[in-house]
């Protein structure tokens, strides 16, 4: 591709009042006011007595916070993004980034707990509307893990220097929810400091999330999914208060070692996998593995007796390549496995539940997507403020994946990266007849169909 016009011949000014870059907006805030936004936060939200006015007007702020994330920001100052061109003729309220982090820098740990209720509001009115987790009354899963975001300058509340030598963090725990046939949502989102255990308060979190997802319509089985750090009775008791199963990787401590030990050779089954899965401890691709069962295998021996729990011992093995085969007495080859059980009481046969233990790693897909938008940066030096800003970017996500549920089947599953480059990046004209506002879009736009799709549906009138 090539320019058709001397370079002499082209001129830029930025001058034409009626021109907005990001026209996907507009049906993305009509979708947040369907599901509430605004109303949950007036609800819920109150910031009594903050500097400089700085707590006034919460839903203004936040609705300002979560559109600039929409649109892609990744700091405070992104938010101004919304004031260009012709965006306040089609948004009212908008805030300039000044007013947003004094708002943000207001928070306090009880402020926080607030937003994180109208998270969970928000998600299960999003749910209710759209088609965001289809299947929800039969089989959901809710995953538990945490992240760590790296964050500079020594000002930066709450950053330490944790499991990453020399690199100071902050420590991100999310919980999110999916389907069989969807993509996940954020169920719930915690802000900790660097050096804390990823298992602190997971127990409260894991409480939280699982009746985040009870709102959110996941009526029929519902299975936790988690790694090993958070392997332990609490976790558990929260599950089986909570109706919930569970599929928790145990790691290998003394008393499972024995286990499988003990299990006998003809209790394997080899599995082939039709693509090619990572191996969690080299990172490896394999594509060859053997899964065994212990029926009953009894687990936090020891804690008090009515804190143990029985259920089955899943576990999968794979060939150490790196180590070869040993001879044994009669000059047979024995290879060496390396393993990998979690303790589950999931209601599926043995290789079901391998296999849907496995999608846990599904969580990752969504803490790499926000790290490239939004979570690319934690913005301020406050800490409660960043605890804001990953609870605002929880809300945005789960709004673009209504969206993009809303667009169709490709958009549905795409990353919300791919949501803002279809939907939300369309430049647009604004023509005024009268009272009415007519979006002219530019011809020949790839994804014209899907955005007509969103449009239409978030505009349409509310079924009586």
């Amino acid at each position: 591709m090539h320019s058709s016009m001397p370079s002499c011949a082209v001129s830029a000014v930025f001058d034409d009042p009626n021109l907005v870059a990001d026209a996907g907006l507009v049906p993305v805030m009509r979708l947040a006011a369907r599901g509430r936004l605004s109303e949950l936060v007036r609800e819920t939200v109150r910031i009594d007595g903050a500097v400089n006015g700085g707590g006034a007007n919460p839903a203004a702020k936040v609705t300002s916070l979560i559109a600039a994330m929409c649109a892609g920001a990744d700091s405070i100052e992104d938010a101004d993004r919304l004031r260009h061109g012709a965006m306040p003729a089609l948004f009212g309220g908008i805030r300039a980034p000044s007013t947003l982090g004094t708002f943000l820098r207001s928070f306090t740990h009880g402020h926080g707990l607030q937003l994180h209720a109208v998270h969970r509001r928000f998600l299960a009115e999003l749910a209710a509307r759209t088609p965001l987790l289809p299947g929800a009354d039969a089989v959901a899963f809710v995953d538990v893990d945490s992240t760590h975001k790296r964050v500079f300058g020594p000002a930066k509340q709450g950053a330490q220097v944790g499991r990453f030598k020399g690199i100071r963090t902050l420590h991100p725990l999310l919980a999110t929810i999916c389907t069989p046939i969807s993509r996940p949502v954020i169920a719930a989102v915690r802000l900790r400091q660097g050096k804390a255990a990823d298992s602190r308060g997971a127990e409260r979190f894991v409480t939280e999330a699982l009746a985040g997802a009870i709102e959110a319509g996941c009526t029929g089985i519902r299975i936790l999914r988690a790694d090993s750090q958070f392997y332990n009775a609490d976790v558990v008791a929260a599950c089986r208060r909570n109706g919930t199963h569970f599929s928790i990787t145990t790691g290998m401590n003394p008393s499972i070692k024995r286990a499988i030990a003990a299990m006998p050779e003809d209790a394997w089954t080899p599995i082939r996998y039709p693509r090619a899965v990572i191996d969690p401890d080299t990172g490896e691709l394999i594509s060859d593995a053997e899964v065994a069962q212990i029926p009953s295998y009894t687990a936090f021996t020891g804690r008090k007796k009515t804190e143990q729990v029985t259920a089955r011992l899943i576990v999968r093995r794979v060939r150490d390549l790196a180590k070869p085969a040993t001879v044994g007495e009669q000059g047979e080859l024995f290879p060496v496995w390396r393993h990998h059980p979690f303790f589950t009481d999931s209601p599926f046969e043995t290789l079901q539940a391998e296999r849907h233990h496995r999608h846990h790693a599904v969580i990752e897909q969504v803490i790499a997507d926000g790290k490239a938008g939004p979570l690319a940066h934690l913005p301020s030096g406050k800490f409660n403020a960043n605890a804001a800003w990953l609870s605002l970017w929880a809300m945005s996500y789960n709004l673009l994946r209504a969206a993009g549920a809303l667009a169709g089947a490709f958009h549905a599953k795409a990353t919300t990266a791919t949501i803002r480059t279809h939907l939300v990046h369309v430049p647009a004209r604004i023509a005024r007849s009268a009272r009415r506002l007519t979006l002219h879009l530019p011809r020949r736009w790839p994804w014209h169909e899907a955005f007509s799709e969103l449009f239409h549906t978030a505009h349409a009138p509310p079924a009586l």
